[in-house]
């Protein structure tokens, strides 16, 4: 889930860098870059990935 996420946070970078929008300091291209590298980081560390197997 968090692989998705940080995939559409890095499509909307894009589209804010490609268009050359100007946006405020929070909203930035880097900005939201930095948003989907973390959840990009969250989800290789395991965190998000889905239900947790449970063991009998």
């Amino acid at each position: 889930m968090l692989a998705i996420l940080s995939a559409v946070l890095f499509f909307i970078a894009f589209l804010i860098n490609a268009a050359d929008i100007s946006t405020n300091d929070t909203f930035s291209s880097t900005n939201v870059m930095l948003l989907g590298l973390t959840a990009l980081a969250l989800h290789m560390a395991g965190i998000g990935s889905g239900w947790p197997s449970r063991r009998r």
